[in-house]
């Protein structure tokens, strides 16, 4: 029989005691993880070692792990049947970093995905334009490349908490429609070239392939010229259908709609189509009653991903983790309030921190048990700073239902149950 050491004494050995090291831990976070229990000394009671399962051509997730988009209609229409949704939010809370699997970035479809053959597609552009080309998916393939990690965010994210705070949402319900992937495809700039774009030409019309026949009038600036790109690869793979397969427009820190998706064609000319989609639909009624047309880029945003709502924490330590973005550039900092917003703490940010793509943040926090609210304001590199609610009402009033970029906050109430609240 084997006898069992300590590993108080196998510690020791080597010059310092487990405990010690972790009382002792200077950065702090250490000490303050060694607040229960400790855990087992021992794999005395962890199943055995067993034979796997084999090889096969897919990795599929853990049986262990139940992670899924939900699908929903519109603001407060929830859990709805696929048939009736019209986006499919990320869970945000259950995901870690800063990018998203492919099957689980948000949808956002106007008449579904379409089945499309990638050997038959093709990209029509045209316009204001001296030779007008067709190109299909091995003619993109085949041009020089860019990979870019960028964020792509539906307009109606964070729609939820515009006019009233539903408590029983989670993080999924009201920021799930945003998400970070790699994309891979051909640079605008070589495709503007290749046709040879007039100089007076300053718009281009984006238009997909599916059956809502979605198209929006894009202004050529320099900054979308020089950033904007074709799509046919994510995450190291093909586009999924629901992402825009075979091919999609890619606007980094522009707002989802732009970034057309089943491309079909790109046409140039010197002023907006005035399409429905920025007539009718994707405009900002403002308080006054009237409209804002071409509201495009995405600001800068944040939010708290755990704890978050409908969550239940314990007093004690806790690691408070979640998410920013702004469409204007990298994250510089984010601020983590636990006290309601009364005073705020800087949060350290995982890198890599890229421009136009989310970035992780986190910092320890002990809790003491009382009733107190948490809340995330981020600042970009251009010193845009997250508002919070009553300054972005304040100034959007609440007949809009787009771009809603206001801090979360999270209530958290004596039995540790957290809640969405607005303030």
């Amino acid at each position: 029989m084997t006898s069992r050491v300590p590993n108080e004494v196998h510690s020791k050995s080597m010059g310092v005691s487990r405990r010690g090291f972790l009382g002792n831990a200077s950065a702090g976070i250490a000490g303050s993880l060694v607040v229960g229990p400790a855990v087992a000394e021992t794999l005395a009671d962890v199943p055995p070692r067993e034979d796997g399962a084999d090889l096969s051509g897919r990795s599929e997730r853990s049986k262990y792990v139940k992670i899924a988009r939900i699908p929903e209609a519109g603001p407060g229409k929830r859990n709805v049947d696929p048939s009736d949704a019209i986006n499919s939010k990320a869970p945000l809370d259950k995901l870690f970093g800063s990018i998203t699997p492919a099957d689980l970035h948000y949808e956002r479809s106007h008449s579904g995905a379409p089945d499309l053959d990638p050997a038959l597609h093709r990209l029509l552009i045209h316009g204001m334009v001296q030779n007008a080309l067709v190109f299909s998916v091995a003619d993109l393939k085949a041009m020089p490349s860019i990979s870019r990690l960028a964020f792509i965010e539906c307009t109606g994210n964070g729609w939820e908490n515009w006019k009233k705070a539903d408590e029983n949402l989670t993080v999924q319900n009201t920021h799930g429609l945003v998400s970070t992937n790699e994309w891979t495809g051909a640079p605008l700039k070589l495709l503007v070239d290749l046709v040879g774009k007039d100089s007076g030409s300053n718009w281009m019309l984006a238009e997909g392939g599916d059956a809502a026949g979605v198209a929006r009038s894009i202004p050529l600036t320099d900054e979308i010229l020089n950033e904007a790109f074709v799509a046919y690869g994510q995450n190291g793979e093909p586009l999924r259908p629901a992402h825009g397969f075979p091919m999609r427009l890619v606007m980094p820190g522009f707002e989802g709609n732009l970034n057309i998706k089943w491309l079909r064609r790109l046409k140039f000319g010197d002023q907006p189509w005035m399409t429905r989609w920025e007539t009718a639909r994707y405009t900002q009624l403002q308080a006054n009653g009237k409209a804002t047309q071409f509201q495009l880029r995405m600001e800068t945003n944040s939010v708290i991903t755990s704890p978050s709502g409908t969550m239940v924490i314990k007093p004690g330590y806790q690691r408070i983790t979640g998410l920013s973005w702004s469409g204007h550039g990298k994250i510089a900092k984010v601020e983590i309030s636990t006290d309601g917003a009364k005073s705020w703490k800087q949060a350290q940010l995982n890198h890599p921190v890229l421009p136009k793509a989310q970035a992780r943040f986190q910092m320890d926090w002990t809790w003491d048990g009382k009733p107190t609210k948490i809340v995330s304001r981020s600042t970009d590199e251009k010193g845009n700073v997250q508002p919070a609610r009553k300054s972005f009402i304040a100034a959007m009033g609440t007949n809009a239902l787009f771009h809603y970029n206001a801090q979360q906050t999270w209530g958290i109430d004596e039995t540790g149950r957290v809640r969405n609240v607005l303030d």
